[in-house]
């Protein structure tokens, strides 16, 4: 072959490789456009489906559906009690809409009453109550009262822990010695109270009760315990427990769910690289763990049967927490877990929505399968999450957990 030849070749080679890359980045801006269309499409669904809530639910503070497709009405001290006014507050910053704000505002009120009580009522997840309702109505209004019930909540949060095991406590009565999982969720109140404060103790709390998650609840192969008993007077490890997964050394994939999320918070909040490799951790034992339609079983790891009930509140969790994990690792690892978040919503969309009159969004959520509570239910949690993860794939943006 001559030089000129050669050259013509390469030339050649380069119009092709540069033809190739057009086409690619093309068909990548139009993959894009068609998604987006659809999650505009879903957001417009769920302002019908969330409308027609408000309605069905009234004044009722929804946790489990059953069968029948009506919430149940449970007491505002329960745990679930912030996620229905949760879904108020991000539409109404998704949709502008003022009904939405005006069904949201009384709840932190409500839930109040529980931390002047002389009861135990309240315990470690007023995290879950009151960041979705009191701290979102202050950083969106201004509001005062808000403001003041976040701040008591964060101080009753932080009064619950074990410094000689460094540990936020799990509920009340005899449970003085344990931890959960779940807890890494209302780690992001304690980060808000300092960060309003500019008192660091709320933050330092934090910090070490994630520290111990690391090292006691996140296995190495990256699955999770959902219950870990302490020595309530020396701080010494016990034990791990079943919990509501299958047994102590099963995977339960809602806790696992709270642990992606939870620990990319605390990345969030501090910076510290252990927390984002936590949560990495957890999300590839989660991702590879998926069935084909990648919504998850209760548990990931038993010994039963075929035919495991699915738990899409995990999956609705887990897409959320993805999407946060995605915005802090590199592009090729953000494709990855913003890919399979993507994946997630649209299978729980396409084969897990309820239909019309139903007053949840979502349909087979798994409670707490060992005690055999709430078995292929709607979950009002995982309605929230599942929102959460939609609205942030319309580009909304608040950081409430």
């Amino acid at each position: 072959m001559t030089q000129r030849e050669a050259q013509s070749a390469g030339q050649q080679v380069e119009q092709r490789v540069e033809l190739q890359a057009t086409g690619q980045k093309v068909e990548r801006q139009f993959t894009h456009q068609i998604d987006q269309l659809y999650w505009e499409q879903l957001k417009a669904r769920l302002e019908t489906k969330v409308d027609s809530m408000i309605e069905q639910l009234g004044d009722k503070c929804p946790h489990v559906a059953k069968a029948d497709g009506v919430y149940d009405n449970t007491q505002t001290d329960w745990w679930t009690s912030g996620f229905w006014p949760g879904i108020l507050w991000i539409m109404h910053e998704l949709t502008g809409k003022e009904h939405y704000k005006k069904a949201a505002w009384p709840w932190d009120e409500r839930i109040e009453q529980w931390l002047i009580k002389p009861s135990q009522e309240l315990h470690h997840d007023v995290g879950f109550q009151f960041l979705p309702t009191a701290v979102v109505k202050y950083e969106l209004t201004g509001d005062a009262d808000g403001y003041r019930r976040g701040m008591q909540a964060a101080n009753f949060l932080a009064g619950r822990f074990n410094a000689e095991g460094q540990f936020i406590r799990a509920w009340n009565f005899d449970k003085i010695g344990w931890a959960i999982i779940d807890c890494m969720m209302n780690l992001s109140l304690l980060f808000w109270a300092s960060r309003e404060s500019g008192d660091p103790r709320y933050k330092h709390i934090a910090i070490r009760h994630a520290d111990t998650v690391l090292k006691h609840f996140l296995r190495e192969d990256g699955s999770v315990n959902h219950i870990v008993s302490f020595d309530p007077e020396t701080g010494e490890f016990i034990e791990a427990l079943g919990g509501q997964g299958f047994g102590p050394d099963s995977a339960w994939s809602r806790g696992a769910s709270w642990a992606i999320y939870g620990l990319a918070n605390a990345y969030r909040n501090t910076g510290e690289q252990r927390y984002l490799d936590g949560a990495k951790r957890a999300a590839n034992y989660f991702i590879a763990s998926l069935p084909d339609d990648h919504v998850p079983l209760w548990d990931f790891r038993t010994d039963l049967a075929e035919g495991e009930p699915k738990d899409s509140s995990a999956g609705a969790i887990a897409a959320s927490g993805l999407l946060e994990v995605a915005r802090h690792v590199s592009a090729n690892e953000a494709r990855l877990y913003h890919g399979k978040a993507e994946r997630m919503i649209r299978s729980l969309t396409e084969s897990y929505m309820t239909g019309e009159g139903h007053e949840a969004i979502l349909l087979h959520g798994t409670g707490y399968k060992p005690a055999g509570q709430n078995i292929d239910v709607s979950l009002i949690y995982g309605d929230y999450f599942y929102v959460e993860a939609v609205a942030k794939l319309n580009g909304w943006r608040r950081d409430i957990f």
